[in-house]
């Protein structure tokens, strides 16, 4: 349900409170909507009361609303639109959840059906017992992991030839990757490493270098130790990050301030139940404790017919791959895949009204289930929000008329959907922004801390080798790493049978014959397209650095009066690296996708996390690259469109001990989607008609 953070906004939130209060007396919820509370605690019921899974203890490791089918969901949404005029609500769809849990040293897999939460229960079971990979591992069993070291002897005995205070060492629990060998026969283990925590918040800038453990998760203990080396423990000074630690303020000027003012309200966002309807926009909003937020069912209003169109039937992060650079043991498997390993949703905590997002948001809770299976609430965890930035949706100023100046703007006011995961060490801000000109940009902006390595370099003359990173402050070397964001974005371009075409720029010498394109003038050169439609999943693969071109997304049967088939494009906005490890090394196999950033595959419900539903100790053997390699046909199919924007992460300075957000975007843009410009007529805005960003003077 959706909340309102506001200081004396009393109008927009009786507004909000009459949106919920409808939403809340709805009959039935959304097919789509997450899990409810109520939900949860039957799932926890139905399978513990289950015969099919005996073994105990038994641990919820995922816990995700099992979708309908997509035709059903897509006739749901037609009789919604059709009733929702009516006040009448449409018949229900099934509602059932898809859990993982861990008992007797295996993986099973229930599907329960939560329809009446009050009667749940267990409609199927498989064991995920010979195939590689094991679930997300919980919050609860890192939190029981870390509690382990302070105990063990020969650690406690590294901790103090160091000369720490064991009182003020923390520890983390790090996956431990796949690196060869048998993974049917591995054990669930992680490793272990622990930082010193004394003296400032960045316990991450103080690590204990050259201190390894590996723990059984599932007996939890640690059976493997190593103390290979001893470097200094960099110091506290300078490493703290929290307002009042880090230092005196800024000296100098500093900009005033900012507040968001919207003269005539907010009431352009409504917002029913996880239904958000804007400007020409609606969209469904969810959650999963795996990829965080989902949004689906996403439809732009076209101005000409006021007919609604649907443009993504569903979307959401699939992976965070975020391999680091140094090869030597207490680095080398430093090789995350964040969702898959650790959740996105479990680490997406409270977002802060007023700097995380401005005070005109509205806000989304989200519920997960805790290793026990009860429902945890989570304040807080998606915003929603208008955003005026000053940028200009369009505009035109004409000079040529004789003692005439005409100058038309409309300013660009878009609608931003938020989430941060906090991964540790790093702050992904997760931004899908929907625009009224019928783009929908996606947004990844890092920030957060550096994940640093004890050294005894304090200067970097000193560095004669490659030290596979930059040296930040005295005893810290920043290591070198990527971060690889795959989304999953199930297109629907008006409709579910698509296209996937790329429009490439090729070079042409103007040959002075008229009949084979030339023209008998001096240019010699020029450009054109070369239209390629992909025919099977070998075709969807594109690098989109290795051809200047335009890659969209199409429906045959839906054209333009001027005879050109509607479609969206993918515009991207930097951040297009690709992977550039060895194909036969071992995190590569893992996350083979990321070596190109575009995926096309034809829909299939199951196939949803870019390396598999087991991404802890993965092998490969599962994921976008396999199912891609079937080569099915992706012409005039139902296709998904897998898009991986990539940064490579050389450190800086800078970037310490904080570091300052970094963004890479893209964007799904209309082309021959619309007639013409959707926002041709859009209103023209009086003096302060529109949202405001105001500085304010503080004396």
């Amino acid at each position: 349900m959706a909340r309102t953070q506001f200081a004396a906004m009393l109008p927009l939130f009786l507004l909000l409170a009459a949106l919920c209060g409808t939403a809340s007396g709805a009959s039935h919820p959304h097919p789509l909507d997450p899990l409810s509370p109520a939900e949860i605690t039957a799932v926890r019921s139905a399978v513990l009361a289950s015969p099919l899974v005996a073994a105990r203890p038994l641990t919820f490791h995922y816990v995700g609303l099992d979708e309908p089918d997509k035709p059903d969901v897509l006739a749901y949404a037609a009789r919604h639109s059709a009733t929702r005029r009516r006040m009448v609500e449409p018949d229900a769809l099934p509602r059932r959840a898809f859990v993982i849990a861990r008992a007797g040293r295996a993986s099973h897999e229930l599907r329960v059906d939560v329809t009446n939460s009050s009667s749940p229960s267990v409609l199927s079971h498989a064991v995920h017992a010979a195939g590689p990979g094991f679930p997300t591992l919980t919050l609860e069993e890192q939190f029981d992991a870390v509690a382990l070291p302070p105990k063990y002897a020969p650690f406690v005995e590294s901790v103090r030839r160091r000369g720490v205070a064991m009182d003020d060492v923390l520890c983390a629990v790090f996956p431990v990757g796949w690196f060869g060998g048998e993974a049917s026969a591995s054990k669930r283990v992680a490793k272990m490493l622990c930082f010193v925590a004394g003296g400032t918040a960045n316990f991450y800038a103080r690590p204990i270098e050259g201190v390894t453990m590996v723990v059984d998760l599932d007996e939890m203990a640690i059976v493997e130790y190593r103390d290979r080396v001893r470097y200094p423990v960099p110091k506290a000074e300078g490493t703290d990050y929290r307002a009042g630690k880090a230092g005196a303020p800024l000296a100098g000027p500093e900009p005033a301030p900012g507040v968001v003012v919207q003269p005539e309200g907010s009431s352009g966002v409504h917002i029913d139940g996880h239904v958000v309807r804007w400007a020409n926009w609606e969209f469904h909003v969810g959650f999963d404790m795996r990829a965080g937020t989902v949004m689906s069912l996403a439809s732009v209003l076209d101005p000409d017919t006021g007919v609604r169109r649907r443009v993504l039937y569903r979307g959401f992060v699939s992976e965070v791959f975020v391999p680091y650079m140094d090869p030597v043991e207490e680095w080398y498997y430093r090789t995350f895949l964040d969702a898959g390993e650790y959740g996105l949703g479990l680490w997406a905590f409270p977002l802060q009204p007023g700097t995380d997002c401005p005070s005109n948001a509205a806000y989304f809770d989200g519920y997960y289930a805790g290793q026990d299976g009860k429902p945890v609430h989570n304040e807080n965890m998606i915003c929603v929000f208008e955003r005026y930035a000053g940028d200009v949706a369009w505009r035109h100023t004409e000079a040529g008329f004789p003692g005439q100046l005409i100058t038309e703007v409309r300013p660009d006011v878009t609608l931003v959907v938020r989430m941060v995961v906090s991964a540790g060490n790093y702050d992904y801000i997760l931004d899908w922004e929907f625009k009224t000109s019928g783009s929908i940009r996606f947004v990844v902006s890092l920030t957060g801390l550096l994940e640093v390595k004890g050294t005894p370099y304090t200067h970097a003359d000193q560095i004669k080798a490659d030290a596979h990173g930059t040296l930040v402050a005295e005893n810290t070397l920043a290591i070198y790493h990527d971060h690889y964001v795959t989304y999953h974005l199930d297109l629907d371009v008006d409709g579910t049978t698509n296209s996937f075409v790329k429009n490439f720029i090729t070079t042409k010498r103007n040959s002075g014959n008229p009949t084979t394109g030339g023209a008998p003038t001096p240019r010699r050169s020029y450009w054109t397209v070369r239209r390629e439609v992909a025919e099977t999943e070998a075709d969807g693969r594109v690098d989109i650095d290795s051809k200047p071109g335009d890659l969209l997304f199409v429906n045959p049967g839906k054209k333009t009066r001027m005879g050109n088939e509607a479609g969206y494009r993918l515009v991207s906005s930097g951040a297009t690296a690709a992977s550039v490890l060895a194909a036969d090394d071992f995190p590569q196999r893992r996350a083979s996708y990321s070596r190109t950033q575009v995926w096309v595959t034809p829909y299939n419900r199951s196939e949803k996390w870019a390396p598999g539903v087991y991404a802890d100790q993965s092998t490969g053997e599962d994921g976008l690259a396999v199912w891609s390699a079937r080569n099915r046909r992706i012409r005039n199919e139902d296709i998904v469109l897998w898009y991986t924007l990539g940064l490579h992460h050389i450190p800086y300075q800078e970037d310490f001990p904080v570091m300052p957000t970094l963004s890479g975007a893209f964007e799904l843009r209309p082309s021959n989607f619309f007639e013409r410009n959707p926002i041709l007529r859009a209103r023209v805005p009086s003096d302060g008609a529109h949202s405001q960003n105001c500085s304010c003077s503080v004396r």
